[in-house]
């Protein structure tokens, strides 16, 4: 009699051996590749935190900084340094020191739907405050002088206390870039695209470029951005206008599926983008990475360019001087989050950001145009050539236009006492072309309820619509 325990029949296997097996090593190949990805993963923020440089300004700012007063708002202090040693060599003389080519402020709102950026021109007239002397930085007395001395004198912390003691906006962090960096962050993205009126060519800037819509690798773009008298009327103005307008079209680009949805792509982006900044402690990769992730909802329309209101200082030529009560109307709203619609003032048919235009002058009186530009350019026209007549003099100022650029004509002929609008059929630009004549004397007076210059222009611009 059997007991069960020697003669009972095996128990059949739940599957074959070969079977087994294939489980055993799909197993370990997904696991395998649950390690990689998750090492990978280690490896790409490893190698971003290690790329970011970082300068703790906490001690340069002070015991009397504004109040953050919306608190879920962020505000990031953007500067350009003009350094010219090392990677940076070839660009320029070298000079002590270094200096800010680009002033900007990006405001990110509470709900991280709007995003407002302004620029400060450099050759602003403002009060700066007292800075501590910083290692081989002498530090800053209080005077007036230009806004951009003040990283000379102390450093980026002494110009995010400057900015603070001018505008009444508390600051969370900075980020600083300089030339290689910036030429790096174009080309990771495949270059940007831009439009120009007018070939360049400016050895200066190392630039030589055809008209028209192009798109502008690292070295190109750095030559676009820095260039100043090879483009419109010369003045930094111009130059911010342009800056303006690259910024949104390389925001247009990396927000785009383009880079977004291109692994490689976006991490040469980041890895670029992370070797190119000096940022404060608190602005870690990590906290970059977060704010990247609340931010996906924003749009391009509704990220905003503006300059801070300004007009050229009557008692230091070459200067500006911020226009009151408008520039502190701007602070006051970015130091509020609140809603810029607030401040538009009369809407204009097509927003002067829009409008292209082209001077001649058609006098004897030397430096018209370029006077002219200056005045328009104040009030947030773009100017694209300044020229001369063929034949002088014109008794009367006129506006030419094509049909493309007619539904331009009535937002430039309000702000001009003279200028009778004139079609030219065979036209094709959108451009207006302003022909100043002897009855020339000057644009209208503005009006102090037109607040159209605060409201900029979204990242949607098209630099080609012009």
């Amino acid at each position: 009699m059997s007991s069960g325990l020697v003669d009972a029949p095996p128990t059949p296997s739940s599957a074959p051996p070969r079977r087994r097996r294939w489980l055993r090593r799909l197993v370990v190949a997904a696991t395998t590749a649950v390690l990689l990805v998750a090492g990978a993963a280690v490896a790409v923020v490893v190698r971003l935190t290690g790329n970011v440089a970082h300068t703790d300004v906490a001690g340069d700012l002070g015991a009397t900084r504004p109040p953050k007063v919306a608190t879920s708002a962020l505000n990031v202090l953007v500067v350009g340094s003009d350094q010219r040693d090392g990677r940076n060599a070839r660009y320029g003389h070298r000079i002590t020191g270094e200096r800010t080519d680009t002033i900007m402020l990006a405001h990110l709102s509470s709900g991280r739907d709007d995003a407002m950026v302004i620029s400060f021109p450099r050759d602003s007239m403002v009060q700066l405050p007292a800075c501590r002397a910083k290692g081989r930085l002498p530090g800053q007395q209080p005077h007036l002088g230009m806004i951009n001395e003040s990283f000379n004198s102390g450093g980026i912390g002494c110009t995010w206390k400057t900015v603070e003691a001018l505008t009444g906006i508390h600051i969370d962090h900075f980020v600083k870039v300089d030339f290689s960096g910036f030429k790096d962050m174009v080309d990771a993205v495949g270059g940007v695209e831009v439009c120009l009126p007018e070939p360049v060519d400016d050895d200066k800037a190392m630039l030589h470029l055809r008209a028209g819509r192009q798109t502008l690798g690292g070295e190109q773009a750095l030559g676009y951005v820095r260039a100043r008298y090879s483009f419109g009327d010369g003045s930094d103005i111009g130059r911010i206008q342009r800056q303006q307008m690259f910024i949104a079209s390389m925001a247009k680009k990396v927000m785009s599926g383009e880079t977004l949805t291109d692994p490689v792509r976006l991490f040469g982006f980041l890895d670029a983008g992370t070797k190119a900044v000096t940022t404060d402690p608190g602005l870690t990769p990590g906290v970059m990475k977060d704010l990247a992730e609340s931010l996906r909802g924003l749009t391009a329309g509704r990220i905003r360019f503006i300059t801070t209101p300004w007009h050229y200082s009557v008692s230091q030529p070459g200067r500006v001087e911020w226009v009151q009560p408008q520039a502190n109307q701007l602070f006051h709203i970015v130091a509020k989050d609140a809603e810029p619609t607030g401040v538009q003032g009369g809407q204009a048919k097509m927003p002067r950001s829009k409008v292209a235009v082209e001077l001649r002058n058609g006098t004897y009186r030397s430096g018209l145009g370029a006077q002219v530009a200056a005045a328009l350019e104040q009030r947030g026209y773009h100017i694209v050539k300044i020229a001369d007549t063929v034949r002088k003099p014109y008794r009367k100022s006129m506006i030419l236009y094509g049909p493309n650029g007619e539904t331009r004509v009535p937002t430039l002929a309000k702000d001009l006492p003279a200028g009778r609008p004139k079609l030219v059929p065979a036209a094709r630009t959108a451009r207006l072309v302003v022909i100043l004549g002897d009855d020339w004397r000057g644009l209208k007076a503005l009006d102090p309820a037109d607040g159209e210059a605060l409201k900029g222009f979204d990242a949607t611009h098209d630099t080609c619509a012009g």
